[in-house]
């Protein structure tokens, strides 16, 4: 009895999951136009699309960067829809040998685009197989092995490589020249944000007026993949203890309900903030052991709490370590060590 009742919960949880890609398939905008937001970055590529197009080229390849969530996956979608060209998604973890890679640059048809997510993950073996392939659409494949090995071109049919990473930094300079057009994505302003989420809940069918999406907004953290999911929140929250419509009051009390602040701090958020103030003295403290204390992944930290912390001025990034501000100390109502207002 208790595996077929662990063997049900793990087939609601790949449900669930499975429920909430569609949700975000649904959600994602198509075309160039129906994109919110990152209007620099737009610009630059509706002018490149149009030029590409009108040539009759692949695309330059495209390096999308930025904190996670904010449209990476979507644009390179869009790109292949503008071009009307085929698309294939892969990243960095999932290839792990160079049959892998070979296999899927063999197999790419003209002018496609191939999107490769987390490239800074990629193995450095095959960071190097990439190089002649991005710049002269050729492949070098070895056969055979020892002495009898022997070195074999392969011509690759032009195309568009899109790659997306949380963390240009990694990249290695060689790797980044062989991109033509660099996309850096940043954070969401409110009112963009409150614009997201009116799109959303109207492809979800969802009713919202302007003061529920605004709350929704403010507490999203800049990202767009955060304020869908807070929507699809609010809205079980509005179906089952509201009046089904989404207004300020009741996703005000949705978000209490899921202990999102005002700021859009969860409770991760307020913990390693408090673990700095409290047991570090505000800090420096280093990320190994500020993980370590919150029983985190490093990578979590870096990549998906500190960038919007850091970019409202909540948290400082120090060469000695992490330290908490004094917007951080005023939001808890704490006094601020002597020590550390002469940092700030």
């Amino acid at each position: 009895m208790a595996h077929k009742a662990e063997d049900a919960e793990r087939l609601v949880s790949a449900a669930r999951a499975d429920d909430e890609n569609s949700f975000e398939l649904k959600l994602r905008p198509r075309r160039l136009r129906e994109f919110i937001g990152q209007e620099k970055a737009k610009e630059q590529l509706a002018i490149a699309l149009e030029a590409a197009k009108s040539r009759g080229e692949a695309l330059d390849h495209v390096l999308l960067f930025g904190p996670p969530g904010l449209g990476k996956t979507t644009l390179a979608t869009i790109i292949a829809n503008e071009l009307d060209v085929g698309f294939q998604q892969t990243s960095g973890p999932a290839l792990q040998i160079q049959g892998d890679l070979t296999a899927i640059l063999t197999n790419v048809r003209e002018r496609q685009v191939l999107f490769l997510d987390e490239i800074h993950r990629l193995q450095p073996v095959l960071e190097e197989k990439l190089y002649t392939a991005l710049e002269d659409y050729k492949l070098d494949i070895i056969i055979g092995q020892g002495p009898a090995a022997r070195t074999h071109v392969m011509e690759i049919r032009p195309f568009t490589f899109v790659a997306a990473t949380t963390r240009p930094g990694l990249l290695s300079s060689p790797l980044r020249s062989r991109f033509g057009i660099l996309l850096r994505l940043e954070f969401y302003t409110d009112d963009e944000l409150r614009f997201v989420v009116t799109r959303s809940a109207e492809v979800l069918g969802v009713g919202i007026d302007q003061d529920g999406a605004a709350e929704i907004a403010m507490r999203s953290r800049g990202t767009p993949r955060i304020a869908n999911r807070l929507l699809r929140r609010v809205r079980d929250y509005a179906q089952v203890r509201g009046t089904g419509c989404i207004d300020r009051e009741t996703a005000g009390h949705a978000l209490k309900m899921l202990e999102v602040d005002a700021h859009g701090f969860d409770e991760l958020d307020r913990r390693l903030l408090l673990t700095i103030i409290e047991k570090y003295d505000g800090g420096p403290v280093g990320l190994g052991t500020l993980a370590a204390t919150l029983a985190e992944e490093e990578d979590a930290l870096e990549e998906v709490y500190e960038p919007f912390l850091i970019q409202i001025g909540f948290l400082d990034r120090t060469p000695r370590g992490r330290c908490a501000t004094r917007l951080a100390y005023e939001h808890f109502g704490l006094p601020m060590p002597r020590r550390q207002a002469g940092l700030f």
